[in-house]
């Protein structure tokens, strides 16, 4: 075979591999050109479905978002650990009341003066946001798209596993979703979202901010400086008269000097500008210069610890004292004092980034005049507990009300002082059920919440299999009417009230609050109504003599003389008292509560107080008078 031949040969096996290349080509076109004119798109959802798995999508995503508000309102929480109260020593209870709603605190000091810290992590943060978006989920509610022909299952169980970065949320859902159009169907079960959000600088920022308050004390510091230029506390005054101090003059002047002060403090950064030298005190630099704004807070309502030593009563005296022997011919006397405080309030703390919140309280304590012992290191966060990380026992939990209806709810499991989810309970063939491992514990509590029920726990023991059916009762949202004597209260007059029931117990203050979830049972409710009053505690005229050398050439000789002063407690005025209520024992049925919207708290009228000794019968009144309850 010659040269000539070999060319020709290759040249047209080169022209067969061209046109075999040409028709795959064409072949893979129409075949793409078909699927895509039915509909079918490889890699992503088809066309006539992409609205629908749109939606869902975005109902993932205002979940994710509506999650971390209420994380960053309620200083990295959706459920709030379990309520600790204060007390008449120690004020501060372990959340602190900002416009009606309740915020962990970070760092505070325990009724029984225990100083205490509940600072969440970021895994367990994670959490919440994964728990708080599998319950909401699966109400995504597709009735737009049903009335346009289609058919959209959603699967009951959801397992969401969520990341908090810097300036994004990412989540991923697994959770099976079937669509249904005409003969065409779409079923797809793992689903990726990322929201733009701030929240994990917001949250780092403030572990910061909260980390630097503990090691340097810088808002006690303020707190000093503030104490001691708007109280007594040490000092000396050329006079022969006592000197007198109010207690509640002196709360006054400080709760208003902290109303005013501590809103200037800043951390150092650039969302602020200085405009006197100054004001530079109020700058506190935490390491880091901040790039977003931070504000800090003290409201008047709020808390105070205050207690000073020594005392009288409600009154803070200093005597007068004459000058040491040999000095008398000067003929003068001075009023030396010192005092020692306890003094402690809350402060807020808030971060803002865009229209992103996140905001964590802290106690403030001076300590016989002293800022508290700094804590070094960074804060102690709460882990994911241990317990749940220890999950073998297999146990059923059903969920149903009182009348055998399936219940969907969110089961958890609490035992000793931990708590973890466990699942949601889910509906099928007429049962509520949730399969799941439980830990181990010895009597434990199974925890139930669904919306439109009360929240049930079931003592039990999960060392061995077993099923546990737990019943829910529904709740009922009622208006709350307060009436004296069958009148209503005016716009000076407003209540206290208290229904307490086994589960527990809910404080209104009305009327800013009237609305309340009641549930069937025994309620003890106690009503106070509370007038404005205009009573003067007039002050108590004091005297008392002390030696001081005489004036002149005898106090050369040691003489002295008896000199007395006179002078009067001030006055002191009570602004507000009770002039009605009422206590009652009622039960409360599930007919009532279904078939009514009111409930009617009609209380006994004691008349305003115009003497002290009004304000005491008029609180044992209200301990013993009944009250009228109306349900309409």
């Amino acid at each position: 075979m010659n040269f000539l031949k070999i060319t020709q040969m290759k040249e047209q096996r080169g022209q067969v591999t061209i046109f075999i290349i040409i028709a795959v080509v064409l072949v893979l076109g129409i075949i793409l050109f078909f699927l895509a004119r039915e509909g079918i798109v490889f890699g992503g959802v088809p066309r006539e479905f992409e609205t629908v798995y749109g939606y869902y999508i975005s109902c993932i995503e205002d979940e994710v978002k509506l999650g971390s508000l209420i994380l960053g309102e309620q200083a990295g929480y959706i459920e709030v650990p379990a309520f600790s109260p204060g007390s008449v020593y120690m004020p501060f209870s372990s959340q602190l009341d900002f416009l009606g709603n309740p915020v962990p605190y970070w760092h505070y000091i325990s009724g029984n003066n225990v100083v205490e810290e509940q600072v969440p992590g970021l895994d367990s943060i994670e959490q919440q946001l994964d728990e708080f978006v599998q319950e909401r989920i699966v109400d995504c509610d597709f009735s737009q798209f049903v009335e346009q022909g289609y058919s959209v299952f959603l699967e009951n169980n959801a397992v969401v596993e969520s990341k908090i970065k810097e300036s994004m949320i990412e989540a991923e859902v697994n959770q099976e979703l079937s669509i249904y159009f005409g003969n065409n169907s779409y079923t797809t079960e793992s689903h990726f979202i990322s929201v733009d959000s701030s929240f994990g600088r917001l949250y780092e920022t403030a572990k910061k901010i909260y980390d630097d308050f503990k090691e340097t004390k810088f808002l006690e510091e303020y707190g000093v400086d503030i104490m001691r230029l708007y109280a007594p506390v040490d000092g000396t005054e050329i006079t022969c008269s006592p000197m007198v101090w109010n207690i509640g003059s002196v709360r006054e002047n400080l709760t208003q000097a902290l109303e005013t002060n501590i809103g200037f403090i800043k951390v150092k950064g650039n969302y602020y500008k200085i405009q006197n030298e100054d004001n530079n005190y109020f700058v506190h630099d935490v390491g880091d210069s901040v790039d977003m704004n931070v504000n800090f807070l003290y409201l008047r309502e709020w808390p105070m610890k205050i207690e000073v030593w020594p005392s009288d009563g409600n009154v803070l005296q200093a005597s007068p004292v004459g000058l040491e022997e040999g000095y008398g011919v000067l003929g003068f006397c001075y009023v030396p004092y010192h005092f020692v405080y306890d003094f402690g309030y809350p402060v807020l703390i808030q971060l803002y980034e865009n229209d992103e919140l996140f905001q964590f309280p802290v106690v403030v304590f001076i300590n016989k005049n002293k800022p508290r012992e700094a804590v070094s290191g960074e804060s102690k966060v709460q882990p994911v507990p241990e317990l749940c990380l220890y999950k073998n026992t297999k146990m059923k939990v059903y969920t149903s009300d009182f009348e055998g209806n399936p219940v969907q709810a969110s089961i958890s499991f609490e035992c000793f002082d931990s708590s973890c989810s466990i699942g949601t309970s889910v509906i099928k063939n007429n049962d509520a059920l949730l399969e799941a491992d439980f830990p181990q514990c010895y009597n434990g509590f199974v925890v139930a919440r669904a919306g439109g029920y009360e929240t049930t726990k079931v003592l039990t023991s999960t060392i061995q299999e077993q099923e546990i059916s737990v019943l829910m009762k529904k709740t009922y949202s009622h208006t709350i009417v307060i009436k004296k004597n069958g009148i209503d209260l005016t716009d000076k007059e407003y209540a206290l009230v208290v229904f307490k029931k086994e589960q527990g117990e809910t404080i209104i203050n009305y009327p800013e609050k009237k609305e309340i979830l009641l549930s069937e049972g025994q309620y003890q409710i106690k009503v106070y109504v509370y007038s404005q009053l205009n009573i003067l505690l007039q002050g108590e005229p004091v005297s008392t003599c002390v030696d001081i050398p005489v004036s002149g050439v005898s106090s050369l000789f040691g003489q002295i003389e008896e000199k007395c002063f006179s002078y009067e407690v001030p006055d002191q005025e009570i602004t507000t008292g009770i002039s009605g209520g009422g206590n009652q024992l009622y039960y409360a049925s599930e007919s009532e509560l279904e078939t009514s919207n009111n409930i009617i708290l009609d209380v006994s009228n004691f008349g305003v107080p115009t003497r002290v000794e009004e304000l005491q019968i008029n609180n044992n009144f209200a301990e013993n008078s009944r009250i009228n309850i109306f349900m309409e």
